[in-house]
């Protein structure tokens, strides 16, 4: 088994085991990142791509890290090819189109499935606190919506992700607060986000 699998399959046994505490992963740069070192912040944690509809949120999610990252928030991307095949790069082309183009300077993670059964145990924990509750109103809501129900039209039935740009808010303590779809831009949350803060 390799570094990567086995940290993908590990999460801590521990009294942090039903937060995100008891969860490890790896960095876009291959070193352990182990999410109790987050302890008393608070988390965004968003699958992203580079190649989608939703790309430019990245401009919001770094302007939400420079905003409030002296107050305790830390935003962390997880780059995700399973959707639209919209992350084909390596994750050292990642981290540069991300810098470049949206001056990104929040942690990526190691590019990984949050579906099926390879995915990362991160997704699969943060979905499980937070099922898909569907898209929300208005004409993108809609357009996802039925995008999705053309391929599977039981797609809602399940909990896990169902696009990029997946947003999960844990408080300072490690649980998931909320879950906000593609849908929702950034700048959105920041009532939320200060609530917590």
């Amino acid at each position: 088994m390799t570094l990567a699998a086995a940290l993908l399959l590990t999460a801590c046994k521990s009294s942090d085991a039903n937060t995100i505490y008891g969860f490890k992963a790896l960095s876009n740069e291959g070193t352990e990142v182990n999410f109790s070192d987050y302890k008393g912040k608070v988390l965004l944690i968003v699958n992203t791509a580079s190649k989608c509809g939703f790309t430019p949120q990245y401009d919001g999610l770094e302007a939400l890290y420079k905003k409030y990252g002296d107050q305790g928030l830390v935003v962390v991307g997880f780059p995700c090819d399973q959707f639209g095949h919209q992350e084909p790069g390596t994750n050292d082309e990642i981290a540069e189109f991300c810098r470049l183009n949206y001056g990104v300077t929040f942690p990526l993670m190691d590019k990984v499935d949050v579906n099926g059964e390879q995915a990362t145990p991160v997704f699969k924990w943060l979905y499980a606190e937070k099922p898909f509750a569907g898209f929300g109103e208005g004409q993108t809501a809609e357009f996802m919506d039925q995008m999705l129900a053309r391929s599977n039209p039981d797609y809602a039935s399940n909990p896990d992700i169902k696009w990029n740009f997946t947003k999960f808010l844990v408080d300072r303590k490690g649980k998931v607060v909320a879950r906000y779809e593609p849908t929702v831009a950034p700048e959105q949350l920041e009532k939320a986000i200060e609530a917590l803060l």
